[in-house]
C-alpha cells in the first residue's frame, strides 16, 4: 500500500465532505471544489476522518490511491486556507495592472496584454512589479501563475522577464570579443 495513502485526513471544522458515487464534493469557507475518484480507489469515511486505500493489489491501485489522497488533500487546504503565487516582474518599463476582471501586463511589446482572469481566482497588484495570484484549486492557481509567466520568461542575460518569486534565473555570461 502506498505509503501517502496510508495517512488519514483530518477534515477540520467548517469543511463539509459529500459523495455522488464516485465524485467527491468538498465545501469549505473559501468555496467548493470537485474530484472524481477512479474505481481501482476506495474511499471510507468516519466522522471527519477520511481513509484511502486500494481496492486489488496492482501498482496502478496503489499508485492512484496516494494520489487521489494527496489530492483531495490539497483540496481540504485549498476550501480552508487557500493557495497562492507570487510573481516579480524585472525590467524597465514593465509592470502590471489589475482592472476589473483583466491583469494589463506592459512587457515590452508594442502592444499591452489583457489576460482575462479565471473564475475562482483572485489577482492582485500590490505594486507595478507584484503580481499575487490567489484562489482555492492549487493546480488553477499554478495554472494561471503560468500563463502569466509565459508572456514573458526571464530570459538568461539581464534575468528581465516575469518570474516566480521564489525562481532563481542563472545568467549567462555575455560573448566576449
Amino acid at each position: 500500500m502506498s505509503r501517502v495513502a496510508k495517512n488519514p485526513i483530518n477534515l477540520p471544522s467548517g469543511v463539509a465532505m459529500s459523495r455522488n458515487g464516485a465524485e467527491i464534493v468538498i465545501k469549505g469557507p473559501k468555496g467548493e471544489l470537485k474530484h472524481c475518484v477512479h474505481e481501482l480507489v476506495g474511499v471510507e469515511q468516519e466522522g471527519t476522518v477520511m481513509r484511502f486505500a486500494p481496492t486489488d493489489e496492482s501498482q496502478a491501485a496503489n499508485a492512484l490511491s496516494g494520489t487521489t489522497r494527496a489530492l483531495i488533500q490539497n483540496m481540504v487546504t485549498g476550501v480552508t486556507k487557500g493557495f497562492e503565487r507570487r510573481l516579480t516582474i524585472i525590467g524597465v518599463g514593465y509592470r502590471a495592472a489589475v482592472q476589473g476582471r483583466k491583469l494589463n501586463l506592459t512587457l515590452g511589446f508594442s502592444h499591452p496584454i489583457a489576460y482575462d482572469i479565471p473564475e475562482g481566482i483572485t489577482i492582485e497588484a500590490p505594486s507595478q512589479t507584484e503580481i499575487l495570484i490567489k484562489g482555492a484549486d492549487k493546480q488553477r492557481v499554478g495554472q494561471v501563475a503560468a500563463e502569466v509567466r509565459g508572456y514573458r520568461p526571464p530570459e538568461p542575460y539581464k534575468g528581465k522577464g516575469v518570474r516566480y518569486s521564489d525562481e532563481v534565473v542563472v545568467k549567462k555570461e555575455a560573448k566576449k570579443k
